[in-house]
Formats: structure tokens, sequence, C-alpha cells
């Protein structure tokens, strides 16, 4: 019968496409192993790379130590965002209770720096079109402070400005060759836009009682990594200060890694882009006839 063939056709084409598709991603897994290649977004799981710095003031008997619940974070089709817990010691701690305000903690987490594009939007003739645009590169994808009180009561202007601490000392690059020149206020405009942008999206967050001591050196926190967010490696920095000076700075870094179907999907659709839009046109094609004939069938 005509319907049953059509059927026949599609499901076939439907198996030989995701044959080819298991045999092109692993053989791209395969080829990257050989070549050594890096893969495309921090997907290589378990790294034995250094994973954690310490800086100590000189003269200072604190040293703060920390670490995050999960040093790396599966992304798969079924991530909707996970909340990190980050804790940590002060050793030699000097203060008499976890209530006494003897130490703040400002912790710092930022995700992988790209580039993007900000445009600014006027009332032209009645339409709001796109009038002036900028880009910039090294914008962290995430961006997250969490501390013991308000940091500009933790520590110096000058200290935030010089390690990029706030949202208004983040280290945007403006890129070379922008369309059209732009002064220094319409930069500062885009830049807000760009960190207004970010907090709307839950991207950008600032809590300035997320952290709490729990006892007389012990700390904690919470981080939420929503379900957008880039996945890559993040930069954990938790600084130590008492009476707005420095003692003790410690980094860790978190990595979230595509496992499962999610991963090699990324894969291919990275390594082999017409291949993959070739195929996700046969796909839809192959689903539009099995819908056909489903339907003819029930019409009858």
């Amino acid at each position: 019968m005509p319907g049953r063939e059509h059927r026949c056709a599609a499901l076939g084409l439907m198996a030989t496409l995701g044959i080819g598709f298991l045999v092109l991603a692993a053989s791209q897994t395969q080829a990257q192993k050989r070549q050594k290649a890096p893969p495309v977004a921090k997907e290589a799981p378990h790294t034995q790379m250094q994973e954690v710095t310490r800086e100590q003031q000189p003269g200072a008997k604190e040293a703060v130590q920390a670490d995050v619940s999960a040093r790396n974070v599966a992304v798969t089709s079924s991530f909707n965002g996970i909340e990190i817990v980050i804790f940590g010691a002060v050793d030699n701690s000097q203060q008499s209770s976890a209530e006494s305000g003897y130490y703040d903690v400002m912790i710092v987490v930022e995700g992988v720096p790209g580039r993007i594009v900000v445009r600014r939007k006027n009332n032209v003739a009645g339409l709001w079109l796109n009038t002036s645009s900028a880009t910039f590169d090294v914008v962290p994808s995430y961006y997250a402070i969490a501390s013991t009180r308000p940091i500009d009561e933790i520590t110096t202007e000058e200290f935030r400005a010089s390690h990029g601490v706030g949202f208004q000392h983040l280290r945007f690059t403006p890129a070379f060759g922008q369309t059209q020149a732009l002064s220094t206020e319409d930069l500062k405009e885009f830049r807000e836009a760009i960190v207004r942008l970010k907090e709307k999206q839950g991207l950008y967050i600032q809590d300035n009682f997320r952290v709490a001591f729990i006892g007389k050196s012990l700390f904690r926190a919470t981080i939420e990594l929503p379900a957008n967010v880039t996945v890559g490696p993040f930069e954990t920095r938790v600084y130590l200060f008492r009476e707005e000076k420095l003692l003790s700075q410690y980094t860790v870094r978190l990595n979230l890694e595509r496992e499962g179907l999610e991963r090699h999907l990324h894969r291919f659709a990275f390594g082999y882009p017409t291949l993959y839009g070739l195929m996700t046109v046969a796909i839809a094609l192959a689903a539009g006839l099995i819908a056909s004939t489903v339907f003819r069938r029930a019409a009858h």
C-alpha cells in the first residue's frame, strides 16, 4: 500500500540518519583524542590541572581555605540550573564567635569571558529601531558576588577597582573596529545596559549578606547557576578581610561540562555545522512524511 510504503521509507531514512549521526559523533571523539585538540566548551571531564591557588598577604597570621560542593557539574538536556555551596575556614581565627563580625568574607564567581554586542533603540518616525551599537570583549558570561555585608563596607574603592570586584568595575574591553565612534559617555551607558540585561537574565547577581559564619572559623554561602548559564570553567575567588585589609585569598575552579546526548550533539553541531544542518532538514522531512501518512490513514 502507498501509505505503508511511505511510512517504511521514512522510518528507514530516520534509522539511517541516526546511525550515521552516531558514527560521525564517535569518529569525531576519536579524532579529538588522537589530535589532543581542546574540546569546544571545556568538555574534558576530570581534568588533572591545578585548580586551586592561594595568596597570603605579608604579615597576616590568618589564612582562608575554601572549596565548592561540586568541582564538575554535568550539563544534560534536562539541566535546569543548580545551586552551588561554597564553604571554607579561617586558619588561626581570632574571632570569639560566629556573630562577632571580626572578619569579613567576600566571594566572587566569574564565568567564561566572551564577546557581546549591545544595541540602542530609538524612536524613528514612530518605529523603535536600532540606531547605534557597541561591541565589548572579555565580558563574563556569569558574575556573582556574595559577602558577609555590603562590599563597599568591606574594602576600599581602590581595591575593588584593581581586582575587578563589583559590577561597575568589570573589565569590559571595547572591541577593535567599532562600526561607529563612541564617546566615553556612550561606552558607559552601553556597559550599564549589559549589566542590566545580565541581571534580568539572572546571570549577574549581588547578595550583600549571602556569606555567613557558622562557627569561629567556618563559613558558607550558596550561589545559584541558572539554566541559561554558559558551559565552561568558573573561577571562584574567596577573599578574607579584617578592617578593610586583605588578609588572604583563595581561588578554586569549578567546571560545567556537557554530558550524554547533549555533549555529542554539541560536538557534532560545532564540528560539522553543514552536515548537522542537512541532517536536521532530513529529519524534519522524514517527520513530515510520517505525519502525513498517519493523518491520511486517520482520515480514511
